[in-house]
């Protein structure tokens, strides 16, 4: 069994985006801008923000953040997206997620221009993906292929099983693994809380992505023998022993399933750190297509 090391391979990658955006300071230009909206006081979502904005700090990106009352409505929240597409200093616009229940998260995601749209949920995005297109891919499967093409991992010809069907992850990342590309060429099942016999399916899969949500959801006898498990679960389980009172454990049974993997990630430091790179490198891809337009 072999770790795929998100936060290892997460360091390489934020190297070569710091000396593209030292390349361009040298130039005298300015560096990729992400700016950054928080509605409310969520925990988890303040720390997710705050990791986005130290790692453009670290880049050498500029960075807005946006504290957002839990009480803003609707169409003030889109008054602040449209105000940050017609800012040109600004290069990706985040709009963190979960938002308040009463505002409508697709109308915001959808209010974003899609040159911005660094998280790639945008459905113009969307639709480049499908259809093979250059564009933003969604940030998090972005990362899991990155960290695939860096420890050499090619999924051509596997069977893959990605459970969990949400826009986020689940969906687009059966899409791009079975693309015709370096890190696709694969046969997908896209699996979810109405497949049959869920277990019997896991086990025939080489590759097997974790994205439902649920803590600990896969257990050993649902992974082959050999088997690469990518686990994009991060979910809070009580853990009397820690000063906090609770720790971080994936969507799959990690001390049971480890020893029947060929490679496995680890929660936290596995997929984690490279849903931030792909999200850096898309910020980072749209300033360079802005300076192509301008030239």
């Amino acid at each position: 069994m072999q770790i795929l090391d998100g936060l290892a391979v997460s360091g390489h990658i934020r190297e070569q985006i710091k000396i593209e955006t030292e390349q361009m300071l040298a130039q005298g230009l300015r560096p990729p801008h992400l700016a950054a909206l928080l509605v409310g006081n969520d925990p988890a979502s303040q720390v997710y923000v705050s990791n986005k904005v130290r790692t453009c700090e670290a880049l050498g990106f500029g960075s807005t953040l946006l504290r957002l009352p839990e009480t803003i409505t609707q169409d003030a929240l889109l008054h602040e997206v449209a105000r940050l597409n017609a800012d040109t200093g600004v290069d990706g616009i985040l709009v963190q997620l979960p938002l308040p229940k009463h505002i409508v998260a697709d109308a915001v995601i959808n209010a974003i221009s899609p040159e911005k749209d660094v998280d790639g949920f945008h459905p113009i995005s969307q639709g480049r993906m499908v259809l093979g297109q250059p564009g933003f891919l969604p940030a998090t499967p972005y990362g899991i292929l990155l960290m695939l093409e860096h420890y050499k991992i090619s999924p051509a010809g596997m069977n893959c099983v990605v459970i969990g069907r949400s826009n986020i992850v689940g969906t687009p990342m059966s899409i791009l693994l079975s693309r015709n590309t370096p890190t696709g060429n694969a046969t997908v099942t896209l699996a979810h809380s109405k497949t049959k016999d869920l277990r019997a399916l896991c086990q025939t899969a080489d590759l097997l992505v974790a994205a439902i949500g649920r803590p600990r959801f896969v257990t050993a006898d649902m992974v082959k023998e050999g088997a690469i498990v990518v686990d994009v679960g991060m979910n809070s389980i009580p853990d009397a022993s820690r000063k906090s009172g609770s720790r971080l454990v994936g969507d799959v049974d990690f001390d049971q399933v480890a020893a029947k993997c060929s490679w496995i990630t680890p929660v936290p430091k596995g997929v984690g750190p490279m849903t931030i790179c792909g999200l850096m490198k898309n910020t980072l891809l749209s300033r360079q297509l802005s300076l192509a337009t301008k030239s």
